[in-house]
């Protein structure tokens, strides 16, 4: 008895059994979400520790170069004779090394060390104009020092204006490897009892922590605004990092500040930015 064969064709195999769009729509699919993915068919940015996007080194040198333009032309401003005092500490640096190759007897060879030595002496120069013309702008200024404080580089942990009066003068808090810093700055008979009332009020959590007291001012027993950075970061180290952690979170209990201090005088706004960050630098 024969077989009966179905009347239905099998279906087609190859590519004929495909849809007319399933290769393109497969692809433009594939295409589509990678499209999506990246955000329009864009590379993400790159970000870095803190979230942000990445700067190019490129951009980085050409935002540090504005920014010394422009520091240089604020600091010229105040200090007319910048411009010359940079080109003899130019000359004198590469003519004393233009000299030892001359009698070395090699003076083109030392010609490029001459120029980079040379530039360089101008640039400490330009740094050491610009932090004293920084430190004439503000001295004298509310909120000069905890300026001065909070531009310090390290692990320093500045609490501005943790006492102070209503004539704006102030008790600033910093808490670093030496201990509990007080720094007040102000008519010395107002700012030594704040001082007084401030360490006696931080003396019940800080336990054994040495705490120092320091008063801004040109007078006999005080610290001049220039070297106020300086004489802070020359304290001698007595606490480890767990015991400056565990002393950071006993005096957090304090609280910050209980008046309206200024984070730093802004005579000029943008031009005291400019200064702030040759500061910064030394």
């Amino acid at each position: 008895m024969a077989r009966s064969r179905s009347t239905d064709s099998p279906a087609p195999t190859g590519k004929a059994g495909r849809g007319p769009s399933a290769g393109k729509s497969g692809r433009g699919g594939s295409t589509a979400s990678g499209a999506t993915a990246t955000g329009g068919g864009g590379k993400a940015p790159k970000l870095d520790k803190n979230g942000q996007p990445k700067v190019g080194r490129l951009k980085k040198v050409g935002n540090q170069v504005r920014m010394i333009k422009q520091a240089y032309s604020l600091t010229r401003k105040s200090d007319p004779r910048l411009p010359w005092v940079m080109l003899i500490a130019f000359v004198v640096v590469a003519g004393l090394v233009e000299l030892i190759a001359i009698l070395l007897g090699a003076p083109f060879l030392f010609i490029p060390v001459a120029v980079l030595l040379g530039a360089l002496a101008a640039l400490v120069v330009f740094g050491r104009r610009a932090q004293g013309s920084a430190y004439r702008q503000v001295e004298g200024q509310p909120g000069a020092a905890a300026w001065v404080l909070e531009g310090m580089r390290g692990d320093w942990r500045v609490s501005s204006g943790v006492a102070g009066t209503t004539q704006l003068d102030a008790v600033h808090r910093v808490l670093g490897r030496p201990g509990v810093i007080l720094v007040a700055e102000g008519a010395p008979g107002r700012v030594r009892p704040l001082l007084a009332q401030e360490k006696k009020r931080i003396s019940r959590v800080v336990g054994d922590a040495p705490i120092y007291d320091i008063v801004v001012g040109d007078d006999e027993g005080q610290v001049p605004l220039r070297k106020l950075s300086a004489h802070v970061m020359k304290l001698p180290r007595n606490l480890d990092g767990g015991q400056l952690n565990a002393l950071g979170k006993r005096l957090s209990a304090l609280g910050g500040g209980r008046m309206p201090v200024p984070g730093g005088p802004l005579p000029g706004g943008r031009q005291m930015s400019v200064s702030q960050r040759q500061v910064r630098r030394r």
